[in-house]
């Protein structure tokens, strides 16, 4: 007799399955340890009554049908049964879930991110103030901040929103009224001497040159250049030239912006400064808030530190040659500064906002069309009349009570920012009209709103044949625009956004400095545009034979010796450099100097190659201080392989890696994978953890834990869930770029859960099939998944 008859009998009463053989197999193989007596991982399948439409069955499916249950411990159901059970269960689940898509969609209501939000109104406006930093923080549901679920907008929220909404017209009209400000100086190297009385930190003035050297106190470099308002502005340096590069080719350095004093700590990067021999001018963009100014320096973690020749938090350069002394410094000829409006000048915003006319030349009779033409581009599609009413009238109220023509423009254009049409994404269930179809398209590879080409095919009714659609996914990927996708979605994807979230212990790493962190930043999104441009394999996320470095990055990944705590003969001044040929275990050649991120060849014995071994990965699954195979291995199985990893089961602690070294992680792990609970998970999440194992928290090279390489020695062997032996890194690599179509099907449901804003469904298994069938190259995967009907359905 079976003793799993609740479910017996609602598989008779709910779906007239009393004769699947669903009920046998759970009896046979799950209830024992899922009744309401045990309740392992806290699921009792005996008082859990078979309702296709909850989730709880869809897990069910998912870990027979992924072999994690029942565990390899106990008997396993022999390939026939175990079919039969997953056919006869996944009929109604799938019959389930396509109703409910159909009846509701699979995306719930969404709204626009913050980040989404503050380029929408630049698009819309002609505006280029920053606004996200503004607005509440979006949470991340699935590892996105696109997802409706995880999405709120409460009245606090939407208090935000509207204050930025306010604070953008505020500019955009201030600029259309009053025209552009400007500010443009030229300064001289005597000129950025100035203010050397006490707490001087900034440069030497030497030979008609500023010179700044690796002095350690902080805000050293600064500079007299405060700008006078908030803005963008245009920045060169002139004749740049580096004093005793490094084995490179250059010193590199930092230039930020910041008020650069003890009550105001926080600076923001502009760029690097790489410093060649040759002098030559070196140009950046940046915002600057007013009152802050800029500060240059040397910034390179390996450089020998110079004194300051004062005291009392002091610099003085009197007396001494620091470059006779032999120290690094970076040298130019002035810095000029320009104000810039890098979106449009005042007479596009001014055609954004009244269509080309002058606000002296606005006429009444004119103030209907330009409310519904701004309503039109705002919302993303034509509005009706009866929907452009409430909006024309509040102009016409506004100018029947005395305000100015543009006032009154202004005060119908805020009420139609606060619309939940320009908000929200207005989609019904079902296949999307062409007008959503481009927002989504838009929104996806342009983080922003369709422009005048796809609303224009929209309105024919065109843009949802394959055709045209293929032409304009082109065409946005080529896009100036399309960098914006690419920074938003490795942000999140990739966690990049997350870089910062630890810090290096200093005492362990202290040649890790902002230069290398900017730099892995820039290395895993060129990486990813390369892949983008060229529509390379998917399988260049785990291997590949070239990569994206800078010197600085180069010399980090390079250099053995660069995680050491120097001796004390090296505190005392003496320098150690890398060998001459730094560059030979790593490039076929060493980067450029003076040319910064560029494409370069590894070498086989590199242990690079791939998304999996860049920097920024390993440094944002890594706590600063020391490893784990679980974090890293949650992260490739999630981000990479497209393996869901569950939380772990109440009461199970976390793993404390041993930071001296003297334990390995992997024989803690070993105690903890005998929990019968744990097991299942980590024979998933273990092994890329430990392939990935010889990386240390800021992504260089080790063979043993601890300082110095003086601890337990690294094992980096495994066995994939799949039942692959693999010794290293090397083989575990192998193992995956032989299977592109798993990497291109993982990657389809990351891109399409950022780009519609829901997870793929369990009915959407068989189209993500057909799209890794289709395509294993990155650029091809994107345009299978929006020539979907997953992307074109609600």
């Amino acid at each position: 007799m079976l003793r799993f008859v609740p479910v017996l009998c609602a598989l008779s009463c709910a779906t007239s399955l009393a004769e699947t053989p669903v009920a046998a197999f759970l009896d046979a193989h799950c209830i024992e340890c899922h009744d309401a007596d045990v309740k392992k991982g806290g699921l009792d399948l005996a008082s859990l009554t078979f309702d296709p439409a909850n989730s709880s069955w869809i897990k069910v499916f998912e870990r027979v049908r992924d072999g994690e249950m029942p565990p390899k411990k106990k008997p396993q159901p022999g390939p026939d049964e175990k079919n039969t059970f997953l056919a006869s269960l996944k009929k109604p689940l799938f019959k389930a879930d396509q109703t409910d898509i159909a009846t509701n969609g699979r995306v719930r209501s969404r709204r626009l991110t913050r980040t989404e939000y503050e380029h929408t109104l630049h698009d819309l406006l002609g505006i280029d103030i920053p606004l996200k930093t503004l607005l509440p923080e979006d949470r991340a549901s699935h590892g996105f901040e696109t997802v409706a679920e995880g999405q709120q907008l409460s009245h606090h929220q939407l208090a935000r929103y509207l204050d930025v909404a306010d604070l953008a017209l505020s500019h955009a009209f201030d600029r259309a009224v009053k025209g552009d400000a400007t500010y443009a100086k030229q300064y001289t190297p005597e000129m950025l001497i100035k203010n050397r009385g006490g707490n001087y930190r900034g440069p030497e003035l030497r030979n008609g040159e500023s010179i700044t050297w690796p002095i350690g106190l902080q805000f050293f470099g600064r500079t007299p250049t405060w700008v006078p308002t908030s803005g963008w502005y245009h920045i060169t340096l002139r004749g740049v030239r580096g004093i005793h590069p490094t084995t490179d080719g250059a010193v590199w350095g930092t230039l930020r912006s910041g008020a650069c004093e003890s009550n105001a700590p926080l600076l923001y990067m502009i760029g690097l400064i790489e410093a060649t021999p040759t002098p030559r001018d070196m140009t950046f963009k940046a915002w600057i808030e007013q009152g802050h100014r800029l500060e240059l320096r040397p910034n390179d973690g390996t450089h020998k530190r110079a004194p300051t020749g004062a005291n009392g938090g002091n610099v003085s350069f009197a007396g001494r040659d620091l470059e006779k002394q032999g120290f690094s410094g970076i040298a130019h000829r002035g810095i000029d500064i320009e104000r810039i409006y890098p979106i449009t000048n005042h007479i596009g915003v001014r055609k954004k906002l009244f269509g080309g006319d002058a606000p002296d030349t606005l006429k009444a009779e004119n103030l209907d069309k330009l409310v519904s033409d701004f309503a039109t581009r705002a919302f993303r599609r034509p509005v009706t009349e009866a929907q452009s009413a409430p909006y024309r009238e509040i102009a016409a109220k506004s100018l029947a009570e005395g305000d100015s023509l543009t006032e009154s423009l202004r005060a119908a254009y805020r009420a139609i920012l606060c619309s939940p049409r320009f908000l929200t994404f207005i989609e019904t269930p079902g296949p999307l009209d062409d007008h959503a179809i481009a927002s989504r398209l838009s929104f996806a590879l342009w983080c922003s709103m369709p422009d005048q080409e796809l609303l224009e095919l929209a309105n024919e009714n065109k843009l949802h044949e394959p055709q045209v659609l293929t032409q304009q996914i082109e065409r946005l990927l080529i896009h100036e625009k399309a960098k914006r996708f690419v920074s938003s979605f490795t942000d999140q994807w990739l966690k990049l956004s997350q870089i910062d979230f630890t810090t290096p212990d200093t005492r362990q790493f202290r040649n890790f400095d902002p230069i290398v962190q900017e730099s892995m930043l820039q290395e895993t999104r060129a990486y990813f545009t390369e892949l983008l441009r060229k529509d390379l394999s998917i399988s260049h996320l785990v291997d590949s034979d070239f990569a994206f470095f800078n010197g600085r990055l180069a010399r980090h990944y390079a250099g053995d010796n660069q995680t050491r705590a120097p001796s004390n003969k090296e505190k005392k001044g003496k320098h150690k450099s890398l060998p001459v040929s730094w560059s030979d275990n790593l490039t076929v050649s060493a980067p450029k100097p003076g040319s910064g991120l560029q494409k370069v060849t590894l070498r086989p014995t590199a242990n690079r190659g791939g998304l999996v071994t860049q920097g920024a990965i390993l440094k944002v699954t890594a706590d600063g201080t020391s490893t784990s195979p679980v974090v890293r291995g949650v992260f490739i199985n999630e981000r990479i392989l497209g393996n869901h990893i569950p939380p772990p089961p109440p009461g199970i602690p976390a793993i404390e890696p041993d930071i001296r070294g003297a334990t390995s992680i992997r024989d803690q792990l070993e105690k903890h994978r005998n929990n019968e609970s744990c097991a299942s998970c980590h024979q998933t999440i273990d092994p890329p953890g430990f392939a990935l194992e010889n990386y240390d928290p800021v992504g260089l090279w080790r063979s043993a834990y601890g300082q110095n390489n003086q601890g337990a020695k690294i094992n980096p062997s495994g066995t994939t869930p799949e039942g692959d032996a693999f010794t290293d890194l090397d083989t575990w690599k192998k193992l995956y770029t032989q299977h592109p179509e798993h990497l291109s099907r993982a990657f389809a449901k990351h891109f399409l859960t950022y780009a519609t804003g829901a997870p793929p469904r369990f009915s959407d298994e068989p189209e993500l099939d057909e799209i890794a069938n289709k395509a294993t190259n990155l650029r091809s995967i994107i345009r299978e998944v929006i020539l979907n009907t997953i992307f074109q359905t609600k």
